[in-house]
């Protein structure tokens, strides 16, 4: 099972470093041992969860966001648990992949130094505690609503027939990734139960599209001709392919959220904030495509978390359009 936009962390000082012409691990150290101590297999388990990536589920308040209702208490909360439940059952995945997925991932130049690969934890409790988060996530879904339940679930499953076989299907499987971010935001508006702007999917779709393509983009990259040997599908990519998926993706994505934005916009409204919210959003289009072509090509989550300026559009952005929520409406 995997979320497959995983951005590799980095090292911790126990982990062995070894370089990109060292021999790697034993594939059998590790693989059923135990951790070097309690506390080491802790902060393997942590980091296996891949808590940095929880970024990827704030997408479950875009609907209810732009819907006005994050201000109303049993809203709030229902969104709080959404985002709980992804959290949960992302990580669950994450550490049942990284199970399943030991020895591609020891061939692997920087994946090789996850926890259960570096043999930081055994194979053994990292799907212990997958299953446990997986359960997790299934049961506060359902505190929420059957619906949210049904979309999360549906997630998990969207997540194992990317293991076992999309993955490997050109096409498919960037598709396939780009989907769990639209699940996000679906489930978002499904645990509020808030309509869903046709805009507003279309938006979240072909703006997935683009990160996911830049993302793959970078793997083809820094991979280079041993590509193949991690995912199969970068062998029938070239990079002039992918980076024409960002160039329509990226167009579609913004003449999209104008659209949005002024069916969004009321009548009378002292202030234009939804049309105005257009050129943040746009400089953040914009800017995350100078950054793919300057060869920064990582994960959306760690791409956002580590330049100024896409966070500062990201502000920008938000500040405005929730006026226009909040205040112009």
């Amino acid at each position: 099972m995997s979320n497959s936009l995983d951005a590799a962390p980095s090292g911790e000082a126990s982990i062995p470093q070894h370089g990109l012409g060292a021999r790697p691990p034993d594939p059998s150290a590790g693989a059923d041992t135990p951790a070097r101590g309690r506390g080491s297999s802790v902060r393997g388990l942590v980091r296996a969860a891949r808590p940095r990536q929880w970024t990827k589920n704030v997408l479950v308040l875009a609907a209810p966001g732009a819907a006005g209702v994050l201000t109303e208490p049993e809203a709030a909360l229902a969104v709080a648990l959404a985002f709980v439940a992804f959290c949960l059952v992302a990580s669950g995945t994450y550490l049942l992949n990284d199970a399943r997925d030991i020895d591609a991932d020891r061939r692997h130049p920087t994946k090789r130094h996850r926890p259960i690969a570096a043999g930081v934890i055994s194979t053994r409790a990292a799907v212990l505690v997958g299953v446990a988060l997986l359960v997790g996530g299934l049961v506060v879904a359902a505190a929420v609503r059957l619906e949210l339940l049904a979309v999360v679930a549906g997630y998990l499953v969207l997540t194992t027939a990317y293991t076992l076989r999309l993955r490997h299907v050109a096409v498919l499987d960037i598709v396939t990734v780009a989907s769990f971010f639209i699940v996000r935001a679906v489930a978002g508006g499904l645990a509020v139960d808030v309509p869903l702007s046709r805009w507003f999917l279309i938006v979240a779709s072909f703006g997935s599209l683009f990160m996911v393509a830049g993302k793959r983009a970078g793997e083809h990259a820094e991979l280079g001709p041993e590509r193949t040997a991690t995912r199969t599908t970068l062998g029938i990519y070239s990079l002039t392919y992918l980076r024409e998926i960002r160039v329509i993706a990226a167009a579609v994505t913004l003449l999209a959220y104008c659209l949005w934005a002024f069916e969004q916009a009321p009548s009378k409204a002292a202030l234009p904030f939804f049309e105005l919210s257009i050129l943040p959003f746009v400089l953040f289009i914009l800017r995350w495509a100078l950054l793919l072509e300057a060869e920064r090509e990582q994960a959306p989550e760690d791409l956002v978390l580590s330049d100024r300026g896409l966070q500062a559009a990201a502000v920008a952005w938000a500040a405005i359009f929730g006026l226009g929520v909040y205040v112009g409406a």
